[in-house]
């Protein structure tokens, strides 16, 4: 899929679709029409930059129900001609997972269309993963036959039918359907059950990783061969390394280190950061600046891996370098740098996300530094973090870092993070927002009942309605 284009921050399209707590405050606030053609767009066109870790379900699905919105654009979105061309979960998943959790809220018209979708559409698994959760049995049951209807009696289809029951990520519907007493129901999919797990024996009886009694020159031909098929074995070679190689090895893999090729060198590289070998830092100074990519990467990941004193007092040095591994230095004192370090990771801040912008990669471990060393004087830079970036990941770390370096979070953002669509950020925000605000302590009371909240969010509330009179 492409990269999503992401609104202007100040628009309720761009709050909406990042996620922000402001983003349903403002479409409460706004004409219903316009509130709820921005919520359609945001659900039919994944915002996510990264849809496998960042949340908007749950805060889509809420906004559904506070706005009584109807759900005829996402029935056209999953049931266009569409889902034959593009069968790819990106495009459906997310209006799956907001029918799952409207369906989770009592809403039969959410339901309906996550059977309807499991039935016929093209991402029948996911639609089949959130009626695990939410349908009764006899809904689950009478998906059955045209679920299996989907698998030919052919010997390629009971293959394909095999692992996906036995890679079934939530498997309660096939295992009533395995209880049917129908033949072409449930003695298929016992048969389906019984060839999976010989499929995980076979597999667990037949290796195709490094055996015992490999030399050094072994793994690393081993990496070698990873590298020409495409795949990078760098870590795993490392760890095999650590089993067969002995002192009297040393010498041989510092001067793969150096001089070896694209695999041997890597996986040396990163066997010496674990051993934390005298030579290491030297080492992955030079091939930071190797021409060849794997090698660079290799290196400046090994570095990331080490955590004594040694590589923090290195990455005060290389912490200006205008490269990979200056970066990953910053990083470094971030993440285990002491407070005589702060204005070294305050410049990094600063510097990051004058080039890079609010969504570059390296912001992640810069900000929770900032709140880690607490730095105050950083609290405007997080600020225009939390305001622009699209990711909602970053936004809540963000938002932590404020926790402990802006005096203003508790009544500033604290109070918008209680509608954030980041659980983890709702627990900051049930932490910290001044309870004086009317719209906190209702918010509060509001996410103690509501049976599909994460039970850490919970905890945290149910923490201050006990202890502060003015959130009851």
């Amino acid at each position: 899929m492409f990269d999503p284009v992401i609104a202007p921050s100040g628009t309720l399209l761009g709050l909406l679709q990042r996620g922000r707590g402001d983003g349903t405050l403002h479409a409460l606030a706004a004409p219903r029409d316009e509130a709820l053609a921005a919520l359609d767009h945001c659900v039919l066109h994944d915002p996510r930059h990264d849809w496998q870790v960042e949340n908007r379900s749950l805060y889509y699905a809420r906004l559904y129900l506070d706005l009584d919105g109807g759900l005829d654009e996402i029935e056209g979105h999953l049931f266009s001609a569409d889902d034959r061309l593009d069968d790819a979960e990106e495009r459906t998943g997310l209006s799956l997972a907001v029918l799952g959790h409207l369906a989770s809220y009592g809403r039969e018209d959410a339901l309906g269309l996550l059977r309807r979708y499991a039935a016929t559409g093209a991402n029948w698994a996911w639609a089949l993963d959130e009626l695990a959760l939410r349908d009764d049995d006899a809904g689950l049951r009478a998906l059955a036959l045209p679920v299996l209807a989907r698998f030919p009696l052919t010997a390629r289809g009971e293959a394909d039918l095999a692992a996906t029951v036995r890679d079934a990520f939530e498997p309660r519907p096939w295992r009533l359907w395995a209880e049917d007493r129908r033949e072409a129901v449930g003695a298929r999919v016992r048969a389906a059950r019984e060839q999976g797990s010989f499929d995980r024996w076979q597999r667990q009886l037949s290796p195709t990783g490094p055996r015992p009694g490999w030399s050094v020159e072994a793994v690393f031909e081993w990496a070698e061969q990873g590298l020409e098929r495409g795949s990078a074995l760098h870590l795993p070679a490392a760890r095999c390394l650590n089993a067969v190689a002995g002192p009297e090895d040393r010498e041989r893999i510092v001067e793969a280190a150096r001089d070896g090729g694209d695999g041997a060198r890597s996986a040396s590289l990163h066997y010496l950061a674990e051993s934390r070998d005298p030579a290491v830092l030297d080492l992955i100074e030079a091939a930071a600046g190797s021409p060849s990519r794997t090698v660079a990467e290799a290196a400046v990941a090994a570095f990331e891996r080490m955590c004594g004193e040694e590589a923090v007092d290195r990455a005060r040095g290389w912490v200006h370098r205008p490269d990979a591994l200056g970066a990953s230095a910053a990083g470094v004192l971030a993440c285990r740098g002491g407070h005589e370090d702060a204005q070294l990771v305050l410049g990094a801040l600063r510097e990051t996300v004058r080039s890079d912008g609010p969504d570059a990669q390296a912001l992640y471990r810069l900000v929770d530094g900032a709140g880690r060393l607490g730095i105050v004087c950083a609290a405007p830079v997080l600020r225009h973090v939390y305001r622009e970036t699209a990711s909602s990941q970053l936004r809540g770390r963000a938002a932590r870092a404020l926790a402990a370096t802006d005096p203003s979070f508790a009544t500033g953002f604290a109070v918008e993070c209680l509608w954030d669509c980041e659980e983890t950020t709702r627990e900051v925000a049930a932490l910290h927002a001044e309870t004086g605000d009317v719209r906190v302590a209702e918010r509060l009371r509001r996410l103690a009942a509501d049976p599909a909240e994460e039970d850490e969010v919970q905890t945290a509330v149910r923490s201050r309605i006990g202890t502060d009179p003015a959130a009851m």
